[in-house]
């Protein structure tokens, strides 16, 4: 009977068990054996048994950098025997240096060359099933040798009908039900092991993985990545006049979820040049050009290119730069655009005091800490790095530093803050990798009074009453009919019988019109407000002078006072 009931219960965790018994085996092999027993895992399918043990990681005998390299080193021979979605897995926990030891990231980042590519007539038939015609019908020519691979699309070469050179994107089969599969697979394994292990449980494992599934199922979608070209595109052109920063023309009339088809661009990607002498003073000027354009669709457009390595960075034939890899968007609301724009002010003018507290307003936290002391700790960590040039400032060490105050005060950022620090980082290791003198802070200086003196404009704070207005007004409607409901609710249950609550209607009504003067008085004062501003420029020598739309904002405030006064009671 214990039997069934275990069959039973892992069939409603885990689908498809023998993946399971794939993946343990794996990771059994590779020195992880001790603690799948220790969790219990080796249980979980009736009759399993580990395969022969390889020896087993003792962080007593090596120092901790040697302990977490190996077992990086024996995390990322795992990954590589599982496959992409676990490579790809492996690619996003190189990424989170705020988590994670240096050795274990080291070993982790040589994933990113590891997947294996597809044969050809597979890529085919997905190509011909999304075009719903022959391949010949719509490419003159395609090169079967894949010139990228990756977790989730295979890219090749090919040129269409009329002649244009494009590249063409296209889906691993199966590979979104592979991903699920492992995802639930893996989650179930952290949570057995975040059970019985302090340090993985600390690590918040469970969490990244969960981010990892929620990244990865826009970028399992090419329609989402072409949306995302287009868009970043329109946003670069609306700024970039002298057409520095190229970005690919997408062709949607031959792209679909599974196959994407981008104009090609021909250069030389960033990681396979070592020096400024072999960019030249032109190229050299171009890309400044661009990383402030980068910086400025992070600061002003919230909608960023948040995968910016070497490899997706070109430097074009014809002298341009060129972007690519549009599944990884980072995307910040207004509030959060600002709270960032504050931050990046406050760390540019060593304005620690309001540093922390923009912390304290995007940060996760269950009790206040003592500011005062974090203050201090923050200004320790972050001083010595602020204001020096890209050859003089580690800035994985910067963020690593910020993120381990952070964190001692039990203060966490979401995931997508870290993918701005991230998306800064990989700017610092593009010119890091060529001997480029690239002072982010001094590029982000530029556009930073810019927008904080568009934040602090007329029309910035006429927007914002306006739709203090608008909450006010929807309060308005809302809170009395909602209190109706309650009330309602719980006349049905007869509370007000059993209570002998008397005259309950008469004192519905007083509160509905306690709350409509309350808000008929915040709405009259938010459009007195809004007359002052308009005013507030103009040199007013007599009534003439006064602008027309403050004499409008004050008539509605004059009748809605009005509306107070002549109030019937009820």
């Amino acid at each position: 009977m214990d039997l069934i009931k275990t069959g039973i219960g892992i069939s409603k965790t885990i689908k498809n068990v023998s993946r399971f018994r794939e993946i343990l085996t794996v990771f059994s092999r590779h020195g992880f054996s001790e603690l799948i027993v220790k969790s219990g895992l080796d249980k979980v399918i009736p009759g399993f048994v580990l395969p022969a043990r390889v020896s087993e990681l003792k962080e007593g005998d090596l120092s901790r950098e040697e302990w977490w390299q190996l077992f990086g080193e024996q995390l990322r021979l795992s990954f590589e025997d599982l496959g992409p979605s676990f490579i790809k897995l492996g690619q996003l926990l190189a990424t989170r240096e705020d988590i994670f030891e240096p050795g274990l990231i080291k070993e982790l980042k040589l994933l990113q060359n590891r997947v294996k590519g597809i044969p050809f007539d597979v890529a085919k038939q997905v190509i011909e099933s999304s075009l719903g015609k022959k391949m010949e019908e719509v490419f003159s020519s395609v090169d079967e040798n894949a010139i990228g691979t990756a977790s989730i699309g295979v890219v090749y070469k090919a040129q269409l009908k009329d002649g244009k050179k494009v590249v063409v994107k296209v889906k691993r089969p199966n590979i979104a039900r592979t991903i699920t599969t492992d995802f639930e697979i893996l989650l179930f394994i952290i949570e057995q092991l975040e059970k019985v292990s302090g340090e993985i449980r600390f690590l918040g494992m469970s969490k990244v993985v969960r981010d990892f599934y929620k990244s990865t199922q826009n970028e399992l979608n090419f329609q989402v990545e072409a949306q995302n070209c287009e868009r970043l595109k329109r946003n670069l052109e609306s700024i970039d006049k002298e057409g520095f920063l190229v970005v690919p023309s997408v062709y949607k009339e031959f792209s679909s979820n599974d196959v994407l088809v981008l104009e090609f661009l021909d250069g030389k990607p960033f990681n396979e040049f070592h020096s400024l002498d072999q960019l030249g003073p032109q190229t050299v000027e171009r890309l400044l050009r661009s990383v402030e354009l980068f910086t400025h669709t992070l600061l002003a457009d919230g909608f960023f290119h948040a995968d910016l390595h070497g490899g997706n960075f070109f430097v074009l034939n014809d002298g341009k730069i060129g972007i690519i890899d549009f599944g990884l968007m980072g995307t910040l609301s207004k509030k959060q655009r600002a709270n960032l724009i504050a931050i990046m002010y406050s760390l540019i003018t060593h304005d620690y005091d309001n540093l922390v507290y923009e912390f304290l307003e995007v940060a996760e936290y269950e009790k206040i800490p003592d500011h005062e002391e974090l203050i201090r700790d923050i200004k320790d960590a972050i001083s010595p790095f602020v204001g020096l040039s890209v050859k003089e400032t580690n800035m994985s060490e910067l963020v690593r530093n910020l993120i381990r105050t952070l964190s001692k005060h039990e203060l966490y950022l979401p995931r997508e803050w870290f993918i701005i620090f991230r998306a800064l980082i990989t700017l610092d290791g593009v010119g890091k990798s060529i001997g480029l003198d690239l002072n982010i802070f001094q590029i982000l200086d530029k556009d930073l009074d810019k927008l904080v003196r568009k934040m602090l404009s007329k029309e910035h704070a006429q927007e914002e009453l306006m739709w203090v207005a608008k909450d006010v007004i929807t309060s308005l409607r809302t809170v009395p009919k909602h209190l109706r409901w309650f009330l309602k609710e719980t006349s049905k249950n007869n509370y007000a019988i059993e209570l002998k609550i008397k005259e309950i209607d008469r004192l519905s009504k007083s509160i509905n019109r306690s709350f409509y003067l309350l808000g008929l008085s915040l709405l009259a004062s938010v459009f007195i407000l809004c007359g002052t501003i308009f005013v507030k420029d103009v040199l007013v020598t007599s009534l003439y002078d006064v602008p027309l739309l403050s004499w409008i904002f004050w008539a509605f405030a004059a009748y809605l006072l009005v509306r107070l006064t002549t109030l019937r009671k009820y």
